[in-house]
C-alpha cells in the first residue's frame, strides 16, 4: 500500500498564507513523497511553485519571496492516476493563472467529465482525473459564474473519491464527496483566519485550532466575510478505514478518535483473538508500534524495539542498482540481534499486502537468529484493490485474494500468520460499521468504479462476505 495525497490551504488577512502552508505540508509528508506545490495569491494574482522531490527540497527561501499573499493551497502527491511526471504535479492551474486546484483521492470513472468537455469543444487530452476536475471548474468561472457556483455546477461530473482545495485570487473552496472517503478538517487560527488540511496533525503544526471536518458532500468557502458552507449532497459517510490503520498519522484525529490509541485497540484485538505462547513483541516501524504495544498489554509478552528502521530511504529518485534492490526489506530495517536471537518472536505489521515483503521479513528475522517467527496483521487480509486514491497493487498481486492463509503462512515461511478479524477491526474503531469505506477487505465499492468492475473476482477461497 502507498500514500495517496495531501491538501493543505490558508486563508486569512495579515498571514504569511505560502510559508504556513510549507509548514503545513511538511506535517503531511507522509502522504505523498513524489511531489509538492504551492499556490499563493496577493488577493490581485496567483504564483505558483512546484517540483518533483520531498518538501524539504523543493523549496527554498527564495521560492517564498514569489510566493507572498495571504491566501495559498499545497499539495503533497503520490500518484495514483496519470503517472508520476512532471506535468501533473499539482497544484494544477489553468493557463491563464485564474484558478488552481489541489486533490486528494481518485476519480475510478472519467467518463462524466471528459463527456462534458469533449460537448464544450474542450480537448481532454493527457489530463488526469484532478486537471478534468479543474478544467470543468475553469469553463463554469469563464462563463461569469463565482468560484461557489462553479464548483457547484462541477460537483455531479466528480465520480470519485476527492478532498479538493480550488483557489482563485481571492477565495478558497473546500470540497468533498458525499462519502467523505478520504479526511479534511477545518482549523481556525486565533480568529485572523481558517486552516484547511488532510489531517489534523498538521492542524497542531500551524497552531491552529481544530473546528470541525468538512462535510461528506459539503462545499466550504472561505473569503474576505468569513466561511460559508453549501451542502451539494446528501453525506453518506463512509471513511476508508485504512486511514485508521495505517495512513492517517498517529497523532491526528479522525472522527473524533485518536488514531495512535486506535490502533493501540487494534493490537488489543489481536491479543485476544491470536494466543501464542512467544518471549518478545516486536513491531514492523513505524506504523505498527501502536499496534504491537497493545498487543503486548493484553498478551504480558514484553514489548521490545527489534527492529531499526531507515528513515531516509524514503522513495528515492535515483534508483538503487538491482544488489541493492535484491536486499528490498534490508536497505530499510535493521534487527537488534540481542532483542531477537533465540526467542520466540511475534513480529506486528498494519498489513501484508504482496507478501514479498512478509516473506523477506521472516527471513531476515531466523537469520537474526529468531528461534520462531509468528507474523501478525492488525488488519483482515486484503483482497481487494482500492480505487480511491491509494496506490494499491492489481488484486492479482494480493496475496490474500490468491491464496488462503494457510497457503500464505506456508509462502512466507512463519511459524504462524494471524490476521485481526473483520469484526475486531471495527470494534477497535467505537464507530458503527456503516461509518467506513471497507472494500479492500469487503470488496464493497460505495462509489461506482466503473469499468474496473470487470476486473474484480469475488469467487476467493476461504472469502466469506461480512454481514452487514
Amino acid at each position: 500500500m502507498k500514500e495517496k495525497c495531501a491538501v493543505f490551504g490558508v486563508y486569512g488577512r495579515d498571514i504569511d498564507a505560502a510559508r504556513l502552508t510549507y509548514f503545513g505540508l511538511y506535517a503531511l509528508q507522509h502522504r505523498g513523497q513524489e511531489s509538492s506545490g504551492i499556490a499563493a495569491s496577493d488577493g490581485k494574482r496567483i504564483n505558483l511553485h512546484k517540483a518533483m522531490g520531498l518538501v524539504a527540497q523543493v523549496y527554498n527561501e527564495h521560492d517564498f519571496d514569489k510566493l507572498h499573499g495571504f491566501l495559498a493551497i499545497g499539495h503533497n502527491r503520490y500518484a495514483t492516476f496519470g503517472g508520476s511526471t512532471d506535468d501533473h504535479i499539482q497544484p494544477a492551474a489553468d493557463r491563464e493563472m485564474k484558478v488552481v486546484l489541489a486533490h486528494n483521492g481518485n476519480l475510478p470513472s472519467i467518463e462524466k467529465l471528459r463527456k462534458f468537455l469533449v460537448s464544450k469543444d474542450i480537448s481532454v487530452k493527457n489530463l488526469n482525473d484532478s486537471e478534468l476536475m479543474l478544467t470543468v471548474i475553469s469553463y463554469f468561472l469563464s462563463q461569469g459564474q463565482t468560484l461557489e457556483k462553479a464548483v457547484t455546477y462541477a460537483f455531479p461530473l466528480f465520480t470519485g473519491a476527492f478532498s479538493l482545495l480550488v483557489m482563485t485570487k481571492d477565495k478558497i473552496a473546500a470540497v468533498r464527496d458525499q462519502y467523505g472517503i478520504r479526511p479534511f478538517s477545518i482549523g481556525t487560527l486565533n480568529h485572523t483566519g481558517y486552516v484547511f488540511s488532510s489531517e489534523t496533525c498538521a492542524l497542531d503544526t500551524v497552531n491552529a485550532r481544530y473546528l470541525r471536518d468538512v462535510l461528506p458532500g459539503e462545499l466550504v468557502i472561505a473569503d474576505k466575510h468569513g466561511l460559508h458552507s453549501y451542502q451539494l449532497a446528501k453525506p453518506t459517510p463512509k471513511l476508508d478505514i485504512f486511514e485508521f490503520v495505517y495512513f492517517t498519522r498517529p497523532d491526528s484525529i479522525l472522527l473524533g478518535k485518536r488514531v495512535a490509541e486506535v490502533r493501540k485497540n487494534l493490537g488489543r484485538n489481536l491479543a485476544r483473538e491470536a494466543k501464542v505462547k512467544a518471549d518478545v513483541v516486536i513491531p514492523v516501524p513505524d506504523s505498527a508500534v501502536p499496534a504491537a504495544l497493545g498487543y503486548a498489554e493484553v498478551s504480558k509478552i514484553p514489548f521490545d524495539f527489534g527492529l531499526v528502521k531507515n528513515r531516509y530511504i524514503g522513495r528515492t529518485f535515483i534508483m538503487p542498482d538491482q544488489r541493492l534492490r535484491d536486499r528490498g526489506v534490508q536497505m530499510k530495517l535493521n534487527p537488534i540481534g540481542e532483542s531477537i536471537k533465540g526467542k520466540r518472536v511475534v513480529v506486528i505489521d498494519d498489513s501484508i499486502v504482496r507478501g514479498t515483503t512478509a516473506k523477506k521479513l521472516v527471513k531476515l528475522l531466523r537469520d537474526a537468529g529468531a528461534k520462531e517467527v509468528h507474523l501478525m496483521s492488525s488488519c483482515p487480509p486484503t483482497r481487494f484493490p482500492d480505487f480511491y486514491g491509494i496506490n494499491t497493487p492489481t488484486q492479482a498481486e494480493l496475496i490474500a485474494a490468491t491464496m488462503p492463509i494457510q497457503k500464505i503462512k506456508e509462502f512466507i515461511g512463519a511459524d504462524s500468520l494471524h490476521y485481526l478479524s473483520y469484526k475486531g477491526l471495527i470494534d477497535a474503531t467505537g464507530l458503527p460499521e456503516d461509518t467506513f469505506c471497507t472494500s479492500c477487505f469487503t470488496g464493497i465499492y460505495p462509489i461506482d468504479i466503473g469499468e474496473n468492475e470487470k476486473h474484480i473476482n469475488r469467487n476467493i477461497e476461504g472469502f466469506f462476505l461480512p454481514q452487514h
